[in-house]
């Protein structure tokens, strides 16, 4: 593994706090995989076989309803890891996974690591906490939905975003604006409206960029009074 895939590894939820001999041991019997933009890396209710942890790139997670519509559930980057739960009791994966940039993925076999938790215990443990953040992270959305609006989703997407970044001033969007409505839960020409009412509050885009003059005002228009009309 190189050096990306160790700091992914120690950075991650799932695998930082393991003692580095139970750490080197899992990381060298798992593989590193490399997938395209659009490339699928695997289907809603295919046999869970391996959990993925990113080191380079964006992973969508999505679920497609009966009519074929299509639901983002969840957009991830480095260092961020998935399909933990059902690796573990060995039930199908309950969504599908799509690279959305070229990535890097560290695939961990799940049959291997079911038999190192019953050696390391603290693995298991770590695991846990694993989905426990996939866990905060759909009650934040679920809130979002519920009691914010689309704009002031965008905001919070974009400080987000910004955040250790080094020239938050001017941000590459990771992905496509269609699926950064689906991720905000908002439709394709409501994000439009969103994006002309935030240019108020400093932001511009320009092709695949966001101009942010202001992050603190972005943070305070994100965590504003969620009633107030004008910000629907």
């Amino acid at each position: 593994m190189n050096s990306k895939s160790v700091e992914a590894a120690q950075a991650s939820a799932m695998l930082s706090q393991l003692p580095a001999p139970v750490l080197e041991n899992l990381m060298a019997n798992s593989v590193q995989r490399s997938f395209s933009s659009g490339e699928t890396i695997f289907l809603q209710g295919e046999p869970a076989y391996a959990i993925f942890l990113i080191v380079e790139g964006w992973v969508k997670l999505y679920r497609i309803s009966t009519s074929g519509a299509e639901a983002v559930v969840a957009i991830l980057k480095r260092n961020r890891s998935f399909g933990e739960a059902v690796a573990l009791r060995d039930q199908p994966y309950p969504v599908s996974a799509e690279a959305i940039s070229d990535c890097t993925l560290i695939q961990i076999d799940g049959k291997r690591i079911r038999r190192q938790i019953i050696e390391n215990p603290e693995l298991g443990l770590n695991l846990l906490a694993a989905t426990q953040v996939h866990l905060h992270a759909l009650i934040e959305q679920v809130e979002q939905l519920k009691a914010r609006s689309g704009v002031q989703r965008l905001a919070e997407f974009l400080v987000d975003l910004a955040e250790g970044q080094p020239n938050h001033n001017r941000l590459p969007l990771p992905y496509n604006k269609t699926l950064i409505a689906g991720h905000l839960g908002i439709q394709p020409e409501s994000l439009s409206r969103a994006f002309a009412k935030l240019r108020d509050h400093g932001v511009r885009i320009e092709g695949n960029h966001a101009t942010i003059d202001d992050l603190e005002l972005l943070r305070d228009l994100a965590n504003q009074d969620k009633g107030q009309p004008w910000v629907r």
